[in-house]
């Protein structure tokens, strides 16, 4: 109910001008959002697949990192190990506000401000704790026996890892893809300050509407972001069925 209530009002909201309370039903219908939305159609689709872009390359890097820190973490005992885990898991502690304006300022310097590089970085920062938690935890789950097993075989340290560990742990890395995408496509706040307003994703052009009291637009534009968004986990749901079903069939003969 709570999910699902806002989601209809939403679409009421995207054909509805004006509704004051306390009228139960719109004064006022109008397709002004719809319209405008379809007469921009090409400026929208640049502006989706520019978002879509950054946000999976976020999300490959988050994996790609994410897996390489949690078999460290799992697999290897070295010096200050429990400080460094704890670095990792700093965003989620940090307010973004405090860690944009401190990190604005060394971006500045280094010439990364205002830059799409620069946006990728501070995307990936806030992605990598989601990415590294759900693969440490893959990681634990699956272990290193079967690539000790693959290496007595004679298999080299790579075919190992990419015959057995990986294909095994290919949900849980999909999972962590996800989770780095979305995060990374709805930033707003640090988009903004580092970008400075030259880099555009989606969440930079809905968010004035969000702010500014056109609950018309704001809705419409929410609609959106909300069926890209499904479409997009879509996508990756339909992925892990697959690769659920190869790993069992390839494994247990299901």
């Amino acid at each position: 109910i709570c999910i699902i209530l806002p989601i209809l009002n939403l679409i009421i909201w995207a054909f509805t001008e004006r509704w004051a309370w306390p009228d139960l039903l719109p004064q006022t219908y109008s397709l002004r959002a719809i319209n405008e939305i379809f007469s921009r159609k090409d400026e929208m689709c640049r502006l989706f697949m520019s978002s879509i872009i950054l946000s999976f390359i976020v999300a490959i890097l988050s994996v790609i990192i994410g897996l390489m820190t949690a078999r460290a973490f799992v697999f290897y005992d070295f010096k200050l190990k429990k400080q460094l885990y704890f670095f990792t898991i700093l965003p989620f502690l940090i307010p973004s506000t405090v860690f944009a304006m401190g990190i604005h300022v060394m971006f500045i310097k280094w010439g990364l401000s205002n830059s799409i590089l620069g946006v990728i970085i501070v995307h990936l920062i806030y992605s990598l704790p989601y990415a590294t938690r759900l693969l440490m935890d893959g990681t634990i789950a699956v272990g290193n026996k079967l690539e000790e097993q693959a290496k007595v075989l004679g298999a080299t340290s790579l075919q190992a890892f990419t015959k057995t560990t990986l294909p095994i742990l290919s949900p849980v890395i999909l999972s962590s893809l996800s989770m780095s995408y979305i995060v990374s496509f709805s930033q707003y706040f640090l988009t903004l300050l580092i970008g400075g307003g030259k880099v555009k994703t989606f969440a930079i052009v809905m968010f004035p509407y969000l702010s500014g009291g056109d609950r018309n637009m704001a809705s419409t534009y929410s609609l959106v972001f909300l069926g890209i968004t499904i479409i997009i986990f879509s996508i990756f749901q339909v992925a892990v069925s697959k690769i659920n079903k190869n790993i069992s069939r390839d494994f247990y003969g299901v």
